[in-house]
């Protein structure tokens, strides 16, 4: 639990609160996005909802100096940032959509501090990165990366960040009809901090949290794209398998960024679910 002013809190996350709902939707971005990726999604909700956004430390107009290498080392901290966000609100029940890294480190944060959140979505996520071969009796884990991959990534991020983010955009958005959408999700990945998006990018793809789905106390849709070269559809599937009250929904797109490229169908899909779930 933080011990910052509420103020400190929602002001070194650029926190942004819009609608007036009974119920409040909180969004939390992934790796080189910030808050912005949600401009979509947002209309769809605002009328209805109370919508809460932010940005994560080294991303969008956060407080760079608020960047603590071993707090942000892990998805933990990252979880608990939401905690402190949610605490500064005086949250409780809120439903979290979570976008890759920010999926795992919701379900985490639900883990956390039972209440804060009722419900979680999430969009692309992935527990674990690395393929693991098959071994004494355990079957092989495919994750869609190799060691090799990532630390020719990480060096690359290292040498260049500027490159990596040319490389790693038209490969996870997986758009190339729609250039518009490439260059904002460019410009995003732009504004995040280097040596922090680095650090990051290792607690992200080097983890593994997958003895966390059991655990999973919360109703959780799991938003998956059908080509998505970050988070491939047999890791949603065993996560569903995984996690108790779960729900798969294939989502009629590619890539890692439905939420950028079919708003309307992911809106849809998460109205669909929240209805079902009586909210």
């Amino acid at each position: 639990m933080s011990s910052c002013p509420r103020a400190s809190i929602l002001a070194r996350h650029a926190v942004t609160v819009r609608g007036q709902g009974p119920r409040t939707l909180v969004l939390a971005h992934g790796f080189g996005c910030d808050q912005s990726a949600w401009s979509r999604l947002i209309p769809h909700f605002e009328a209805d909802w109370r919508v809460v956004s932010f940005d994560h430390i080294g991303a969008g107009d956060s407080d760079l100096l608020a960047y603590d290498p071993d707090r942000h080392g892990s998805l933990y901290g990252h979880a608990q940032d939401m905690l402190d966000i949610a605490q500064a609100l005086a949250l409780e029940g809120a439903v979290l959509v979570g976008h890759s890294a920010s999926a795992m480190a919701g379900l985490l944060a639900t883990l956390q501090a039972p209440g804060r959140f009722s419900h979680l979505a999430m969009i692309g996520p992935s527990p674990r990165y690395l393929n693991e071969p098959a071994l004494d009796g355990r079957p092989a884990y495919v994750g869609g990366f190799e060691r090799p991959d990532l630390d020719e990534m990480f060096d690359l991020m290292e040498i260049n960040f500027e490159a990596f983010a040319q490389a790693m955009v038209p490969l996870a958005l997986h758009q190339p009809q729609r250039p518009d959408l490439a260059q904002e999700l460019g410009l995003s990945f732009g504004r995040m901090d280097p040596r922090i998006g680095r650090r990051w990018a290792r607690a992200i793809f080097l983890s593994d949290h997958r003895d966390a789905l059991p655990r999973v106390a919360v109703p959780t849709l799991v938003l998956q794209c059908r080509d998505d070269a970050l988070a491939p559809q047999p890791v949603a599937e065993m996560m569903v398998a995984r996690m108790p009250g779960s729900t798969l929904h294939m989502l009629p797109a590619s890539g890692h960024f439905p939420h950028l490229s079919h708003a309307d169908e992911v809106a849809a899909a998460l109205r669909d679910w929240l209805s079902r779930q009586g909210c």
